[in-house]
């Protein structure tokens, strides 16, 4: 059976570019929608990566029903090959896109497309993080195209967009000179509320450590200047998985020996160098179902032909991958697990003040099993709150997210981040279950809290807290001015029983630089060695 229509290379490239621009609405169209549960169809993308299903299944030892569907993808692969990675990954065709534009950089390119050993550092990278994850660490998600292309897009590249948006129609607005009654103002207005209105979440978004991941992104698409695909090349675990899957496929590229006379055009335009040399020699787990191979071939020796299941005819090459290396990767996948938990924190002996997780976080070691650090929470969150951890949660906590009151608060009616969480990291409570879940506790600091410091009356924490009951009560005390009159203050107190640690009361302080009232850890429902204050019942008194 000979593929026909299907060899066009420009029927490739739109595909390629429809499902980019399908990923990218994804993105945009996770916002938050007040009494609108988020669609399913937004985690499409995580349920059907087998990389993320394996791997929390390793760490977690369970996954959500619909990460079965991961499955499709695999058998996808069984069938055609690493179709997906040349015609599907968002990520691999902004590499694909990346490649044409630094085409010209390279010198002699055509002879750098032929199968290189350092291929297989993809392989023995996926070894070492499965490794990893057996013993509960799930940081190859991390690295994940699919992850991080998403975690880039919502943390840095939309809120650059934004800002250039924000900051361009403003500066034309003040300073729109005009060209008799035309008005530059007249475009520029209308773009402006088209993003505002459609794309942006919230006014002024941004995300603390955008900067180090829009750089780890432009450092991955640079590399195209050096290597045509370097990242599906020689860093993709996910690449390197669908490989594996990808060894006998059973539609295979055929060569007719008696037309092809070795001019390796095939292999100067091959994707993922999956030709050891020219002609024949073909490597079924490098091949990302391009066709540039078979557009190249001007003497029509080259197709892709189905096998039947049971033909017993062997793909031309295979990978050679070394057991020695493999065992050195997984031994090496161990000592990096036991060097990321060094930390009192990353055994559970400590707290850290500031690691405030989302409403519905399981405990921190189950919580890291599962988190991919997609950013699907930190996207949905309609104040801006939730933000990706750095150094908070330990290395093994890198772009997870945590809450951070000063830019965003955990808002009383809204559970969507559990709802959108794909992997079960964050639980999808319902609202009357997270409105009692407390992810930490307020305190005052009497050095910065006006009325303790000052003297004077502010009540606009206890105004502003949601707790039906109000967490935030005030003691009426008596003080001296500074002529030494007697005056009274109402001085805010916490009432420790009801504080659920929602950041509000922080995010309003007018104290903007240091809020005079800090939400720390402390208290939170999923940890009970983190809770110091008893409950009022178990006083002594």
């Amino acid at each position: 059976m000979k593929l026909g229509f299907w060899r066009s290379v420009n029927v490739r490239r739109g595909i390629q570019i429809l499902f980019l621009l399908v990923f990218i609405a994804g993105v945009v169209w996770t916002r938050p929608v007040p009494g609108v549960e988020p669609n399913p169809i937004l985690k499409l993308w995580f349920f059907l990566d087998p990389l993320i299903f394996l791997a929390t299944w390793l760490a977690a030892h369970a996954v959500p029903a619909a990460a079965m569907l991961a499955l499709i993808l695999v058998v996808f692969t069984l069938i055609l090959g690493r179709v997906f990675c040349g015609w599907i990954c968002p990520f691999g065709t902004i590499h694909d896109l990346a490649g044409h534009c630094f085409g010209g950089w390279q010198r002699n390119p055509k002879s750098r497309e032929h199968w290189s050993p350092r291929q297989r550092i993809k392989y023995y990278l996926l070894i070492g993080f499965l490794v990893m994850a057996v013993f509960g660490g799930h940081w190859v998600t991390l690295i994940d195209p699919l992850v991080l292309l998403y975690r880039t897009t919502t943390v840095a590249l939309l809120p650059g967009l934004q800002w250039a948006v924000e900051e361009g129609s403003t500066a034309a607005f003040q300073s729109d000179p005009g060209v008799g009654p035309l008005r530059l103002t007249a475009v520029t207005e209308p773009v402006y509320e088209f993003f505002r209105d459609h794309v942006f979440t919230k006014p002024n978004q941004a995300f603390l450590g955008s900067g180090l991941i829009a750089i780890v992104f432009l450092v991955l698409v640079a590399l195209n200047g050096y290597r045509r695909r370097f990242w599906c090349r020689y860093l993709c675990p996910l690449g390197a998985l669908l490989g594996l899957f990808a060894r006998w496929p059973l539609l295979r590229r055929k060569t007719d020996q008696a037309t092809c006379n070795q001019c390796d055009l095939c292999g100067a335009g091959c994707h993922g160098a999956a030709t050891a040399a020219p002609g024949s020699a073909w490597i079924p787990s490098e091949c990302m179902g391009c066709l540039n191979c078979t557009d190249a071939c001007n003497r029509g020796g080259l197709t892709f032909q189905f096998v039947a299941p049971w033909s017993r005819e062997p793909p031309r090459e295979g990978l050679g991958i070394s057991r020695r290396t493999a065992l050195g990767a997984a031994a090496g996948g161990i000592v990096g697990l036991a060097l990321v938990r060094t930390t009192p924190q990353a055994r559970g002996q400590r707290y850290h003040a500031k690691l405030i997780r989302p409403p519905g976080s399981r405990p921190e070691s189950e919580f890291l099993a599962r988190c991919t650090g997609c950013g699907l929470c930190l996207k949905i969150c309609p104040t801006g709150a939730l933000q990706p951890a750095l150094l908070e949660a330990g290395l093994e906590g890198l772009w997870t997210p945590r809450l951070v009151p000063q830019i965003g608060y955990c808002d009383y009616t809204c559970n969507l981040c559990g709802q959108i969480c794909p992997t079960g990291a964050i639980e999808p409570f319902p609202l009357e279950i997270k409105q009692q879940t407390k992810i930490g506790l307020a305190a005052f600091d009497t050095t910065r809290c006006i009325p303790y410091a000052y003297g004077r009356d502010c009540m606009v924490c206890e105004e502003h807290c949601p707790v039906p009951d109000k967490a935030i009560y005030f003691l009426e005390v008596d003080v001296l001015d500074r002529h030494g009159a007697p005056a009274k203050i109402k001085q805010p107190r916490i009432d420790a029983d009801l504080c659920i640690g929602c950041g509000v009361c922080e995010n309003v302080c007018p104290l903007k630089d240091l809020p005079g009232v800090r939400v720390f850890s402390g208290n939170e429902t999923r940890h009970p060695d983190n809770q110091p204050i008893l409950p009022a019942s178990d006083l002594p008194y």
